[in-house]
């Protein structure tokens, strides 16, 4: 697609070519590490993990109630039981229930070998030790059986795997303590250009505090990525280079912002051709279409524009999903659906955009998406009240309000 903005008659680069370009040379991380799972939230599990024991253990009760022998039931009718004994969760009923008794349980305690059933306490009247069973009493209900939901020897987890919190409660009733996972990603990042200040200093004439590198950390926070900063670095060639070379020796991958479009002080583009090789450069994306993405040695670079709302459009849609893939966790597409749009939205043909809009939903689940306001790719007040991309095809020429869009959530992205 070739972009009204450009001078050149060479098409740009669309997002699902950049995305292949980096898929094809780009492997995961070799390395792995034990670790106790306590520690092991967000880590890429390595190998599959297999259960030694049954899961429920033991034949356990899924409510509060009484246990019974369902050979007690008497044929439809009502009936009564005598009452002998408790099994707690955790101290189980320690004799022998005979015909014609039943024991009061509670949720998660075992049911007695003898017992079968267990009916609800509110479905009972108790008179000292004589339990009322009401009419219609059903059989072999409200019982989890042993190994119902893993079998001793099943696989829990396969892997390759980023490990929730759900995945960490599953490993843990099966006695698991230490997983083997991914070695971490190591990335460093850092700004360049003479203009940056540094939070905590003077802000002087015709200098900007720098928010990408804040920003860069912030989309870095994984347990995955084990994470530098390297500050901010002029617009010096020759100290850029240097810079490069060196953080390539010690990372798996270099993350940069600015200094990767085209004015005199824009090196990142001639300096990794220099030191390394740039596979692309520019993209058909607004914002964010000057990226170059290439290697020094084994290291992975991804050189961001440096219009803040650039760095968090093209992290999002090429630097992730690039880092999942290093670091061997599992791709996945980002969620969309259709909206709604209540607000006319201005493009121009040639680049996929990347709109920043406010998601709501009507009382009958339709979806509606309104403009967050100022699009520049300098505003990052209209991406903090923004809830979602309004992603807009290359060829689309603007949005009338009424019309349907795709929206991407921040929620699986922020």
């Amino acid at each position: 697609m070739i972009d009204a903005c450009s001078q050149a008659s060479k098409p740009l680069l669309s997002i699902d070519d950049a995305l292949d370009r980096i898929k094809a040379v780009v492997n995961p991380v070799n390395g792995t590490e034990k670790t106790e799972l306590k520690n092991a939230l967000g880590r890429v599990l390595a190998e599959p993990v297999y259960s030694p024991i049954n899961i429920p253990h033991d034949r356990n009760a899924a409510m509060d109630g009484y246990a019974f022998a369902s050979q007690d039931i008497a044929d439809g009718q009502a009936f009564t039981l005598s009452l002998a004994g408790i099994s707690w969760a955790g101290r189980p009923f320690q004799g022998q229930l005979q015909p014609g008794q039943c024991i009061r349980i509670f949720t998660g305690a075992v049911v007695p070998e003898q017992a079968d059933s267990v009916i609800m306490q509110e479905h009972v009247q108790v008179q000292d030790q004589t339990i009322h069973f009401p009419a219609g009493t059903r059989a072999q209900q409200n019982v989890r059986k042993i190994g119902e939901d893993v079998k001793q020897g099943a696989c829990l987890i396969a892997g390759p795997k980023k490990l929730t919190p759900i995945d960490l409660g599953l490993l843990a009733s099966a006695g698991i303590d230490k997983v083997v996972v991914k070695r971490q990603l190591k990335i460093a990042y850092f700004s360049t250009g003479d203009e940056l200040t540094s939070l905590g200093l003077p802000l002087e004439h015709g200098k900007i505090y720098d928010s990408n590198r804040i920003i860069l950390g912030g989309l870095l926070t994984d347990p995955g990525y084990s994470v530098v900063d390297l500050g901010v670095i002029p617009d010096n060639k020759q100290l850029l280079e240097d810079s490069f070379i060196e953080a390539s020796k010690n990372y798996d991958v270099i993350i940069t912002t600015g200094g990767a479009s085209v004015g005199e002080a824009d090196y990142v583009k001639e300096i990794l051709q220099s030191c390394g090789e740039v596979d692309f450069w520019k993209i058909a994306v607004k914002p964010g279409k000057p990226l170059a993405f290439g290697k020094i040695g084994q290291c992975c670079f991804f050189g961001l524009p440096g219009n803040p709302i650039a760095v968090v459009v093209t992290f999002h849609q090429i630097v992730a999903p690039a880092l999942r893939q290093l670091s061997g966790a599992p791709s996945f597409k980002p969620l969309r659906f259709t909206a709604t749009c209540t607000s006319a939205l201005k493009k121009s043909p040639g680049r996929q955009e990347y709109q920043r809009g406010i998601l709501s939903q009507d009382e009958n689940g339709e979806f509606f998406v309104a403009s967050a306001g100022h699009q520049g790719s300098h505003i990052l007040s209209s991406m903090s009240q923004s809830s979602c991309y309004i992603v807009l095809p290359e060829a689309c020429k603007g949005v009338q309000a009424g019309d349907k869009v795709t929206v991407e959530p921040f929620s699986l992205l922020l």
